[in-house]
């Protein structure tokens, strides 16, 4: 029998996009557990309470049986000894995201040397798609249906009103 595999998938998830349930649906083929640790990021300033981000990525990773999501307000590699995963996904997008991730992962493994790095693409059709986009037109109530699950959707609408 193989190795129980578990990853950790962290980001702030302002709010949860169809980019990053795209990486969560495919790091289900490739793992038995995935831990989504939603980072308070207060420095971030999120548009989201940490409540209300928690919500929505559990909201919308109901049918993913392999998703947990838990708070994370300290460092990752501690999360990653409490949870015994020592393999973290993040995802790219272009160069710039690149350059960023390479450091964090770089100063994760500086922490703690079994720390793995996984980098997943998004799917082409998802690209484009970021938190930030999603911000950027929420206060203008232009259209973002093509960019959020419908349940997430439907929450940004109750918590904004």
């Amino acid at each position: 029998m193989g190795k129980h595999t578990k990853a950790i998938y962290p980001g702030t998830f302002d709010p949860v996009t169809v980019g990053h349930l795209d990486i969560m649906e495919r790091a289900c083929k490739m793992f038995d557990e995935i831990t989504i640790a939603v980072a308070k990021s207060d420095s971030k300033k999120p548009m989201f309470t940490i409540e209300q981000r928690i919500a929505m990525v559990e909201a919308t990773t109901k049918e993913f049986p392999k998703i947990k999501v838990v708070r994370l307000e300290g460092l990752l590699v501690d999360l990653s000894d409490e949870l015994d995963a020592n393999i973290i996904i993040r995802g790219l997008r272009a160069v710039s995201d690149f350059e960023y991730e390479l450091q964090m992962g770089y100063a994760n493994t500086s922490l703690k040397k079994e720390l793995e790095t996984i980098f997943l693409m998004p799917s082409l059709e998802y690209g484009y798609v970021s938190s930030s986009v999603v911000r950027s037109i929420l206060p203008f109530d232009g259209k973002v249906d093509h960019l959020l699950h419908p349940t997430a959707l439907q929450m940004i609408k109750e918590y904004r009103s």
